[in-house]
């Protein structure tokens, strides 16, 4: 069993309702995706959690041609919107893989911060299916390979002991290079690409690193 993750990166538009008016907007932060299906009458659902003002969030959402309805809740860890909406072509094409081919999405999808409309998904599945489904992607979405890999349950599974604000944290440390060795970042630099202050990185951070560790040493 294989577990690739790829980045999908679209020419124009956008995979999710709303979306190129939500990474323009300065009040709002998408975040992930929780969970996307497409429906029997081709339309589909999302559950999502974005970061910034709901208030906005919400105007946005009314005001998409594409949102056929939605619910945005807020949350003690940022908000979390269920939306109704008619996907493009290409967002269409994408869900219809996961109907086509026998493999798994893994959860969250995450969208790169840096407001390409870029997002993070990783496919778990044997390695014709998985190949399959690669070469299946609409040509108008450029992919990029980032990890390939037996699949592991066991490393999967420590994403689940963090929150999504902490998930958020260290896959921007991961990007910008605080892990890396020698070490190419600080926490104010993640701090400026989350717009959060150095101290609540510093904090998030040791707690990522005592939960992860501690799960690791116990594990046989």
């Amino acid at each position: 069993m294989r577990y690739v993750k790829i980045v999908l990166i679209p020419e124009s538009g956008g995979l999710h309702p709303a979306e190129e008016r939500l990474r323009d907007d300065p009040d709002v932060q998408e975040d992930a995706i929780l969970h996307l299906n497409l429906l029997d009458d081709g339309t589909a659902v999302s559950l999502a959690t974005h970061h910034g003002d709901s208030d906005r969030l919400r105007e946005i959402l009314s005001g998409s041609d594409d949102v056929l309805d939605f619910e945005v809740l807020d949350r003690d860890n940022g908000i979390q919107t269920y939306i109704h909406f008619t996907p493009n072509e290409t967002t269409e094409a994408l869900l219809r893989l996961t109907r086509e081919y026998e493999f798994v999405i893994d959860t969250p999808i995450r969208w790169d911060a840096d407001d390409s409309g870029a997002v993070r998904v990783g496919l778990i599945g044997d390695d014709d299916t998985v190949q399959r489904a690669i070469e299946s992607v609409p040509d108008n979405i450029r992919l990029e390979l980032e990890q390939l890999s037996e699949y592991s349950p066991e490393s999967q599974e420590l994403s689940a002991l963090l929150t999504e604000r902490q998930k958020e944290i260290l896959d921007t440390a991961v990007d910008v290079g605080y892990y890396e060795v020698p070490r190419r970042a600080t926490h104010e630099d993640i701090a400026d690409t989350l717009d959060l202050s150095t101290t609540t990185v510093g904090e998030h951070l040791r707690k990522i690193e005592a939960r992860m560790l501690s799960e690791i040493a116990r594990s046989p």
